[in-house]
């Protein structure tokens, strides 16, 4: 008879997570380094207990939101190409309700996330418990029924024999290229410190293998005939080639036959910003160039993108009347999507497969031309590194600039949401494959700092550029406290213009005035927040969290400081860096879809809505 081991719950799952391996191309990793956690009345005697008293070799790392730990850890398994987790532990209530929207994140951008969520009891006896929000029409749903809208696998455990089932399946969603996300265990908090006779076996080594999925034969031969078809091929190069680790297979397709290729914000960097045929990011924060070829392109190659709207200019940038889509992808969801042939392989496998099977068939595509449109860009994008403020100040692409051209090659930019995510997919040049780490599937105000946190734990021998805009640091700065208490050297590159920028341009763009985007004061005369700009010393706040800190008002004291900087090694560093308001980098041959009102007494609006009708009746219908 199989040995036993009476533990409880929490100790189970502690032993359990500590014994998960994967396997990639005979590269052998541990799963789950570590446990990020904020410990309440909901897990601190249940997961805090096991965490302490039994033997394991996972390092905790206090967290100081909720949020923002989820998205650190997120971060965190997004640098390490999915194939490291620190799953995150909440208390019950709000503590676990914080985690919500990190789930969403790491769902949108199929990046594995455990979230073991707090819960209230099972016994239901004690109810309603401290921060239990009774929900009348069913006694059984707590709040966190809440995850299972953001979650690719969801279970409630009641029973501590639950736990053994629960966790197989959480692993199996966490470790699947196709289905990874979200996954939240809600652990009953009477039930966490109920105890039962385990197996033994559910605790030894278990290694789960990522396997590359082959491309079939008759994939590849209507793969072929499809790319022979074609006259002026376009190659986008989404996040699935980096995890997939396609890069080199990705770069020879695309030489041998002539493709130029655009890349995805979760794409960007696994091959060089200066590879002749890479023309940089495409669709709504694109280049110039990428959309330019885009609008003539009669086969677009998707390798591992999931097609977001800001990739397709929301299905409007692909403007040849005859366009097919090829699309490449582990994940059946993504692999249809533009109405497009489905080919479900592994990235890597299946370019070399295609390759193979074109033999050295070229496209028609005229590399003279895609070679002068490159050389047009970077001098736009050389414009843009240095211009010059239009009111006396300092302009943020000219800040980005700078930064850009102190980083070494293995230095790693993080960036999530505002203006910044523009100006990095259209202009920054990343020096190697892991140096560009943008989310914008979920556009998380707040990852760019908890997520820099993350990755500086990922890649500590980098230095690590978190790109923030005022906003995004006044919503979600928690993790500042983690980085100092952890001694974790991350550059905070804080863009302070006064507000919500890129909104604000958004409103301005569609013929609207201003309005609850700029950082302004209540009027005591007008009662209207029109008053004057908020004033707000970054850098003060920055050091009474522990920070050095900067205060850059010009583009020598930017420099001056970034050098001065590099004498810290084991404390943040926040730069305050005060830009123009609105001098972010536009938009170059896109358009996004945004809802537009049609009705308006303001005539430049009424203009805006037939525009935007003009642009719905030349999108693609898919």
């Amino acid at each position: 008879m199989e040995d036993r081991i009476r533990l409880t719950l929490a100790q189970a799952l502690v032993r359990f997570l500590d014994q998960q391996y994967v396997e990639k191309d005979g590269v052998e990793t541990k799963f789950v380094e570590g446990i990020f956690g904020i410990f309440g009345h909901g897990n601190v005697v249940g997961i805090g207990e096991a965490l302490d008293y039994t033997e394991n070799t996972l390092k905790f790392y206090q967290g100081k939101n909720e949020q923002g730990m989820g998205l650190a850890a997120i971060a965190h398994a997004k640098q390490n190409d999915r194939l490291r987790i620190i799953p995150c532990a909440s208390s019950i209530g709000p503590g676990a309700t914080n985690m919500v929207t990190a789930a969403a994140c790491a769902t949108a951008n199929r990046i594995p996330f455990l979230a073991l969520a707090g819960d209230t009891f099972a016994t239901r006896q004690p109810d309603p418990v401290l921060q239990q929000a009774e929900i009348f029409s069913s006694v059984g749903t707590t709040v966190n029924d809440s995850f299972r809208a953001v979650c690719r696998y969801f279970d409630r455990i009641q029973r501590p024999e639950q736990i053994m089932s629960a966790a197989i399946h959480a692993m199996r969603v966490l470790t699947d290229p196709a289905d990874t996300g979200a996954v939240c265990l809600a652990l009953s908090q009477d039930v966490q410190g109920e105890a039962y006779d385990y197996p033994s076996y559910f605790f030894r080594k278990r290694v789960w293998h990522i396997d590359r999925r082959p491309i079939t034969e008759s994939q590849t031969e209507r793969a072929a005939k499809m790319i022979k078809a074609s006259e002026k091929p376009l190659l986008i190069l989404g996040g699935g080639v980096r995890y997939s680790k396609a890069g080199q297979a990705f770069a020879e397709f695309a030489e041998k036959h002539h493709i130029p290729f655009g890349e995805t914000q979760a794409g960007k960097g696994t091959l060089s910003w200066d590879h002749p045929l890479n023309l940089g990011g495409i669709g709504v924060t694109g280049t110039q160039a990428a959309n330019q070829v885009a609008h003539e392109a009669d086969l677009v190659i998707g390798v591992g993108t999931r097609f977001s709207d800001f990739t397709t200019s929301s299905k409007w940038l692909f403007q040849n009347k005859n366009v097919k889509f090829l699309n490449i992808n582990v994940a059946p969801f993504d692999a249809f999507k533009m109405d497009g042939e489905g080919i479900l392989a592994d990235a890597r496998e299946a370019l070399i497969a295609i390759d193979t099977a074109l033999g050295d068939w070229e496209s028609q595509v005229d590399l003279s031309v895609i070679a002068d449109k490159k050389a047009k860009w970077n001098n736009i994008v050389e414009e843009l590194y240095n211009a010059e403020s239009k009111i006396g100040g300092f302009s943020q692409t000219r800040a980005v600039g700078i930064i850009n051209k102190h980083c070494r090659k293995e230095d790693v930019v993080v960036c999530a949401a505002g203006s910044l995510p523009g100006d990095l997919q259209r202009l920054w040049r990343p020096g190697d494959a892991h140096s560009y780490h943008v989310e914008y599937g979920y556009s998380n105000m707040g990852y760019d700092l908890c997520g820099a946190v993350g990755v500086k734990m990922a890649q500590p021998e980098s230095e690590v550029y978190a790109m923030i805009g005022d906003g995004g640091y006044l919503m979600l700065n928690s993790e500042v406290h983690t980085a100092v208490q952890e001694g974790l050297k991350v550059n905070f590159m804080l863009f302070d213009n006064n507000g919500w920028g890129c909104i604000e341009d958004l409103q301005n763009e569609h013929a609207q005035e201003t309005y609850g985007t700029y950082f302004s004061c209540r009027n005591q005369v007008t009662g209207e927040l029109d008053g004057k700009a908020v004033p707000v010393d970054f850098a003060m706040n920055a050091r009474s969290l522990g920070c050095q800190a900067y205060t850059c008002r010009t583009p020598e004291e930017l420099e001056a400081a970034l050098l001065d900087s590099e004498q810290y090694t084991d404390v943040p560093v926040l730069f305050d860096i005060k830009v123009d308001h609105g001098s972010m980098s536009q938009g170059y041959d896109s358009w996004w879809n945004v809802g537009v009102a049609e009705v308006s007494e303001n005539p430049d609006i009424k203009a805006a809505y037939e525009d935007l009708r003009n642009h719905i009746d030349e999108a693609r219908d898919y």
